[in-house]
């Protein structure tokens, strides 16, 4: 039976997974785009969260005392993880979208060209910094706290509430802004959308520039607990396609669910004796594989069967 601890660190894993999946699903339901450089967007943002940490570190203990210093030195790392994640997101739009978003096979063409910028990202990566692995400073601390009598640790409590709040933005963001309602409705019917004066060449800017910044800030919270190098993003981006294949891919809603099933799934089996963590992505396909058998549609053609 999965305890206290297993049920955050379920949370925690679901929390990183739907940043990458939502980013996936929000772009392909979009501009009809399956970015493979995501992975490499995770990457880059690792790294230059690393960087950037290793350069304020003295300074921000030089200006702030005490156990703050921590505390700010995390907000300006996800500030750095943020941005540099959407600028990545401008190079993918000026590389694997502009030239060709108009041409015939898109979606083929596109995974093509972000498959590439990705294999070029982390051979970029291996050239100037090496294999050698980065450990960012553990600024959402280490220790465990008790929460209603549960006791968890403080980095995986951080990651999720932070996860919440960010995608609730994003969410409240594209439902009140003017941009974020012409983004629901390239999503919703791109044509009837041109039609009415969007355009989906302009529109998928600011989409690139949202997914890359969740990526960053995937990168940032995934990288408390597992070392920045140039193929850290291999396994969030399989994670993140999966997951959103699993959610019916370009529902949202599909891919929080999927998330939060697949992080249940891979701490469960992490449990079971017979299995283990070396048997986590043979369940995780297994169960994905099963799933689209009996629902191609995925999980988002479930929730819409139910909503009607």
């Amino acid at each position: 039976m999965m305890d206290a601890s297993l049920f955050t660190y379920a949370l925690y894993l679901a929390a990183i997974y739907s940043l990458m999946a939502i980013g996936i699903s929000l772009l392909w339901s979009s501009v009809g785009m399956v970015n493979m450089a995501h992975g490499a967007t995770f990457a880059i943002s690792g790294y230059a969260a690393y960087f950037a940490a290793d350069w304020m570190m003295p300074l921000v203990k030089a200006a702030v005392d005490g156990p703050q210093s921590m505390t700010v030195l995390a907000i300006l790392t996800m500030a750095v993880g943020i941005v540099s994640g959407a600028i990545f997101g401008i190079v993918i739009y000026l590389v694997a979208f502009l030239p060709i978003h108009d041409k015939p096979n898109f979606a083929v063409r596109s995974l093509i060209i972000t498959l590439a910028l990705n294999l070029a990202s982390v051979q970029a990566l291996l050239y100037f910094f090496g294999p050698q692995q980065k450990a960012l400073p553990r600024f959402l601390g280490s220790g465990r706290m008790d929460l209603f009598g549960i006791p968890v640790r403080i980095d995986q409590l951080v990651t999720i509430v932070t996860t919440v709040v960010l995608l609730g933005l994003v969410l409240f963001w594209l439902r009140v802004s003017r941009k974020g309602l012409e983004i629901r409705a390239v999503m919703q019917n791109s044509e009837g959308a041109a039609l009415c004066g969007i355009s989906t060449r302009w529109t998928a800017l600011p989409i690139m520039m949202l997914t890359g910044a969740l990526a960053g800030v995937a990168a940032v919270l995934l990288s408390q607990n597992i070392f920045v190098n140039p193929t850290a993003g291999a396994t969030p981006l399989i994670k993140g396609l999966t997951i959103a294949l699993l959610g019916g891919l370009g529902s949202v809603p599909g891919a929080v669910l999927g998330a939060i099933l697949i992080g249940f799934l891979e701490a469960a089996t992490g449990i079971i004796p017979f299995l283990g963590q070396r048997y986590v992505l043979v369940v995780q396909f297994a169960f994905i594989v099963i799933m689209l058998v009996i629902r191609p549609r995925g999980l988002g053609g479930l929730l819409d069967e139910t909503r009607e």
